[in-house]
């Protein structure tokens, strides 16, 4: 039988996720590749793999999509690793460095830069290593665990989930698991079976992680309070919401 291909973000807050994957019978059934968003997107995209643990913003660029899983990569208020740094106040802002390893981050930004904040800086896609050219008016957006450590650099760091709830009341979704095609009912039902016993097992997952001493963060805190991965009904319309926005930026 053909193996389920699935790309999957390797940063810290899909660890609960892979963890569970890594450690069910499903294993035998999936082709599990760890990457980072963007490139997790181009794969689903480009029909590379068959799920994707996908920057929302894609979502309107796939030719058929099907949202297969209760959980996500969310946030209710502050996330602390989807950040816009910048050494001036927001509406000093001229300028926006852009991660070049997102997509949804990227779009959230120039969301509330126009609908919420009123700025209309002008983005800059980067390449690796732009992470020190915040300087000036010119801020930048750094995502995932890039942004660990990163608290007392900036003069001023503006966490996008938390302003998105200012904005809206609602949570917000970074990433979905999406399918470019139909899958049976058996490999659905053991597919979010895996990633529950992964969620379930973050205290186990934690002890490791902490004690490789990889993580600049408190991956407890980070894992069990600034995410939230129930792909819940205030998600859903967070999501709607946002891609209603995202046609008009």
């Amino acid at each position: 039988m053909e193996k389920i291909k699935i790309s999957v973000v390797s940063y810290l807050n899909s660890k609960p996720f892979i963890y569970g994957l890594q450690h069910a019978e499903i294993l035998n059934e999936i082709d599990l590749q760890l990457d980072i968003p963007s490139v997790c997107a181009q794969k689903l995209l480009d029909g590379k793999v068959d799920i994707g643990l996908i920057p929302v913003a894609v979502i309107p660029k796939l030719k058929e999509h099907y949202i297969i899983s209760d959980y996500c990569i969310g946030a209710v208020g502050k996330v602390a690793s989807v950040m816009l740094y910048s050494n001036v106040p927001l509406q000093e802002i001229k300028t926006v460095l852009l991660d070049y390893q997102s997509r949804t981050s990227v779009a959230l930004v120039k969301v509330l830069a126009k609908n919420f904040w009123k700025i209309d800086p002008e983005w800059i896609p980067t390449t690796t290593d732009y992470e020190n050219n915040v300087s000036g008016t010119t801020a930048a957006v750094i995502i995932g665990d890039r942004t660990f450590g990163m608290e007392n650099k900036y003069a001023y760091s503006f966490d996008l989930a938390e302003e998105w709830q200012k904005f809206t009341q609602l949570p917000f979704v970074f990433a979905c698991w999406v399918s470019t095609k139909k899958l049976t009912e058996q490999f659905l039902y053991d597919f979010n079976r895996a990633l529950k016993h992964g969620l379930e097992n973050r205290p186990l997952l934690i002890n490791e992680l902490e004690a490789s001493g990889k993580y600049k963060t408190n991956v407890d805190e980070y894992l069990n309070k600034s995410l939230s991965y129930e792909y819940d009904a205030a998600k859903r319309q967070a999501l709607a919401l946002f891609l209603n926005y995202l046609v008009k930026v």
